[in-house]
């Protein structure tokens, strides 16, 4: 007996002084407005308070005068008696701890057919305990979904009435237990609860007798119950099933939102040693030199880049004169057609960047170097905005394209137009991916 009131002692303690050590941590919170890594994060978007409804069986363990006993030694379990109603209001100052007022209303009597005397004991009862949301305190609630496990401990009342000598006696003790809980919507779930009483005080055995005198003041009872809590408040969630958010988890999204940016900014596309969104020229050849903005470098302003020139000329004193058109026409068809050579524009736009103007000036140079070629202009667009409106868009900036060339002295006849509309090759979330498709380029015939 001792060990057991030394057990619910240290429990109701715990769930106190845990409350008590919460409190002080949150007004330290208002007071320095820092939070700390061990501290807990509370929102208050959830019901605080819920009603619970039960029904079971109450049975006393001890003490008894000979010959009168409650259980069945016939049935299983002792036999089942629906003896005990119960009605609580609970409270829970965190999703972690809260107190439970409870009110009970037990009829001990011995079962039909058991062996025992007769016998009729009331018993009203008043409890007043700590709550513990285990689930919580050990961080499994994710794991357990719609299960959930109370516990409690504290003190009780009771006003016992005994029939046989129709004397009243007030008793009182510790009381401890746990509650196994099952959510059936956000604001109602099934609980069980499962309970073990104590009285300090308490002259009658359960039958209604006086105890004798080695048993007198030493009752103990045992409950097992079942019900419905119900939640009540402005949220629609009851804390014992509330998501609990942390705001430094939302610092730490938007922390690697901006990592995510800045790599999505340093990103190379061409390999040239210049981040795309410093990048005025997105497709320049791999091994030549560009300037800072990522352009290839063209001193002469041939629209030929001076690596590229470079190489021509070595090629040509290695070879004959004779392979001289060979090797830079092979070439410079290969920069155009792959790619290389593009015009860019900014969205809903049908005239090109600025940064694009040297590109049309190489396929101008180009064209008026050899006269017998033709060329298509193929446009594109990115996936904002409807395939209609984009096939549209791509002809427009394909017929821009075409207009600069013309005014520029080579002949419509050779400039063939295609409207290839919308280019889904990248990610349309991304607005600097999204620059890449929103082009012309070009393929000698």
């Amino acid at each position: 007996m001792k060990k057991q009131l030394l057990v619910l002692f240290a429990f109701s303690t715990f769930t106190f002084v845990s409350y008590g050590q919460e409190e002080k941590t949150t007004k330290k919170n208002k007071a320095t407005k820092e939070l700390e890594d061990n501290q807990e994060i509370v929102y208050d978007a959830y019901n605080r308070w819920s009603v619970e409804l039960t029904a079971g069986q109450a049975k006393g363990i001890k003490p008894y005068q000979a010959g009168y006993f409650s259980s069945n030694p016939g049935k299983v379990l002792g036999g089942i008696q629906f003896n005990s109603y119960g009605a609580a209001a609970r409270y829970m100052i965190s999703p972690k701890f809260g107190f439970k007022l409870g009110f009970n209303y037990d009829k001990f009597t011995n079962q039909k057919n058991s062996g025992s005397l007769d016998f009729e004991t009331y018993q009203y009862r008043a409890n007043l305990e700590g709550v513990v949301n285990a689930v919580r305190l050990f961080g499994i609630e994710e794991s357990l979904g719609r299960f959930g496990l109370l516990l409690h401990g504290g003190f009780q009342a009771s006003r016992m009435t005994s029939t046989i000598y129709d004397i009243n006696e007030w008793n009182g003790g510790l009381i401890f237990g746990f509650s196994p809980q099952f959510r059936v919507t956000k604001t109602i779930s099934i609980v069980s609860d499962f309970s073990f009483l104590s009285n300090f005080r308490q002259h009658f055995n359960w039958d209604g007798s006086y105890a004798d005198a080695n048993n007198n003041l030493s009752g103990q009872m045992s409950s097992i119950s079942l019900g419905l809590s119900i939640s009540f408040g402005n949220e629609k969630i009851h804390g014992d099933w509330a998501i609990i958010e942390d705001p430094r988890d939302k610092e730490i999204d938007e922390l690697e939102a901006r990592i995510g940016e800045i790599e999505t900014l340093m990103n190379d596309t061409d390999k040239d040693g210049v981040p795309d969104y410093l990048d005025a020229e997105n497709n320049s050849l791999p091994g030549v030199a560009v300037d800072t903005k990522g352009r290839m470098v063209d001193l002469n302003n041939n629209g030929v880049p001076d690596e590229l020139e470079r190489y021509v000329d070595k090629s040509i004193d290695k070879n004959n004169k004779a392979n001289e058109t060979t090797v830079s026409d092979g070439m410079v068809t290969k920069l155009i057609n792959d790619g290389y050579i593009a015009a860019y524009f900014d969205t809903n736009k049908r005239v090109p960047t600025s940064a694009s103007t040297d590109n049309i000036g190489f396929i101008l140079n180009y064209l008026k170097n050899n006269p017998s070629k033709s060329i298509d202009i193929i446009g594109y667009a990115d996936e904002i905005g409807s395939s209609e409106y984009n096939d549209k868009l791509s002809g427009d900036r394909a017929e821009s394209i075409k207009s600069i060339l013309t005014k520029a002295g080579i002949s419509p006849s050779r400039l063939n137009i295609q409207a290839n509309g919308t280019d889904k090759s990248v990610d349309k979330n991304s607005d600097l991916a999204r620059r890449l498709v929103r082009k012309v380029i070009f393929k000698i015939k």
